[in-house]
């Protein structure tokens, strides 16, 4: 039998949600998910295209307005924890998905200041969850687009049918050029680190 699960992605940008979590989704249409996008919600152009993107994926979801200037100003962590509680609609899931504390590439401050965010209200009891994953990607430093992490204690390559699905929602609904960062990207494999316990991913994420 088909077991449902609650589950809340937390991310900074719309197409985050597809790059590094679409194939997990499109597998798994049984879960009850929400995605939470935090930056752009005011931007004309990707608004849009992200909720083009959760009718594909099959889930609900709302965006934020956070500032993401192309100088990545730190924000203040009160801020982002907010952000996050005012527009999740419920406090508790099954499975909460977010960005990894380093990043999935090199390098981008709202990724990393939104894991730790979320590992911060988890650990305050401000949100709860069985478990936490978090996108496991590298780029060697900019030595070659990002990918996942072989050794990750969830790790999934998609068919190629997920992966088409997965490509054309970056290249058709989000309009990424085929030649761009972000459809060269778009992972094959799908990886992340698993936590059931906020000490823990404080330590490794």
């Amino acid at each position: 039998m088909i077991q449902s699960k609650t589950v809340a992605v937390i991310v900074a940008h719309p197409d985050d949600e597809t790059l590094w979590a679409g194939g997990t989704l499109l597998t798994h249409p049984y879960w009850k998910c929400f995605i939470v996008c935090l930056c752009r919600g005011s931007d004309s152009e990707r608004a849009p295209k992200f909720y083009e993107a959760l009718q594909i994926l099959k889930s609900e979801g709302i965006m934020g307005d956070l500032d993401d200037g192309p100088e990545q100003k730190p924000l203040a962590e009160e801020k982002v924890e907010r952000t996050i509680l005012d527009l999740l609609p419920t406090r508790n899931y099954d499975l909460i998905i977010t960005h990894n504390r380093t990043g999935e590439y090199t390098r981008h401050i709202r990724h990393e200041e939104i894991n730790k965010a979320v590992i911060r209200l988890w650990d305050k009891g401000k949100i709860l969850t069985n478990e936490i994953w978090t996108f496991a990607y590298e780029d060697g430093n900019k030595e070659y687009y990002p990918r996942s992490v072989e050794g990750a204690p969830v790790f999934r390559k998609l068919s190629q049918r997920i992966w088409l699905r997965k490509f054309n929602i970056i290249t058709e609904t989000y309009n990424f050029p085929k030649e761009s960062w972000e459809a060269k990207t778009t992972p094959r494999t799908e990886s992340f680190w698993q936590f059931s316990d906020p000490d823990e991913a404080k330590k490794i994420t």
